[in-house]
């Protein structure tokens, strides 16, 4: 098992392991529409990776001393991954997300234990004062979470996000080191 990042409950937060990468890649490319793609960001299209390419990504993002993607486990099984990216290095802005690859798995709480930790680890190993996580207005489970975690609704940019022929507003959603640390431990 990868190096454990956060637990909470039956949700272990972990580093991805070469043992790991098979899996993760037949999550994200083994079927033409997956579901879960339905719900992260549907307005930009999924391009496919070879395996090669593939691989090296994984390498890039888990070989910094703050992996910028990792595993989200329960029970020995992979439920999704968990990410951040630099949107402003001179704040050290990030933003944050989650991918849950079978929809068997969503509305279990699974997904929100599993931010918490990530949020948590984040906090205590990056130089941050705020992190953001951005979603669309159809994606009532995501700002679910934000919501249930204590980020505030910081931004919304009306009809900007086109999925299905259909207009959604862009959400952003954040939190500030001070206020996370007045509320969570994982």
């Amino acid at each position: 098992m990868g190096q454990i990042l956060g637990k909470l409950d039956e949700v272990i937060l972990r580093t991805i392991e070469e043992k790991d990468i098979d899996d993760l890649y037949q999550f994200i490319y083994g079927e033409t529409n997956p579901e879960w793609k339905k719900w992260d960001a549907p307005y930009y299209p999924l391009v496919h990776e070879s395996r090669e390419d593939f691989h090296k990504s994984v390498e890039k993002a888990t070989s910094k001393e703050v992996p910028s993607w990792v595993i989200m486990e329960v029970n020995g099984q992979i439920l999704g991954t968990l990410s951040y990216y630099i949107e402003d290095s001179q704040s050290m802005w990030i933003e944050t997300g989650i991918v849950m690859y079978q929809a068997a798995d969503w509305n279990k709480g699974c997904g929100t234990k599993a931010m918490q930790c990530w949020i948590t680890y984040l906090f205590q190993t990056l130089p941050i004062v705020r992190i953001g996580l951005t979603t669309w207005s159809g994606n009532v489970r995501m700002m679910g979470v934000g919501t249930k975690l204590g980020m505030q609704v910081e931004g919304r940019m009306r009809k900007c996000r086109i999925v299905d022929g259909i207009y959604y507003d862009s959400i952003r959603m954040g939190m500030l080191r001070e206020e996370w640390e007045a509320h969570h431990l994982c």
